[in-house]
């Protein structure tokens, strides 16, 4: 579905889990956004990914900008 080159990359660590955040482009064009989590899990690693494409990525970002405004909230 989509090529492994990023357009843009970076990472975030918290503890033993681990998040990459990666714009991606399709190999029809369409741009994404890809956010892996992995986690170390005593010996093993566990890796979700979730993909956010273009048509819903306003949405989404309003979404994570609203929830990140609930948490500062008393």
């Amino acid at each position: 579905m989509a090529n492994n080159s990023s357009l843009y990359s970076t990472m975030v660590r918290s503890g033993r889990t681990t998040y990459f955040i990666d714009l991606k482009e399709a190999k029809n064009g369409n741009k994404y956004l890809s956010i892996c989590e992995t986690k170390l899990d005593g010996d093993s690693k566990k890796r979700i990914t979730l993909r956010v494409f273009g048509d819903s990525m306003e949405e989404f970002r309003r979404a994570i900008d609203d929830a990140v405004a609930a948490i500062s909230q008393p």
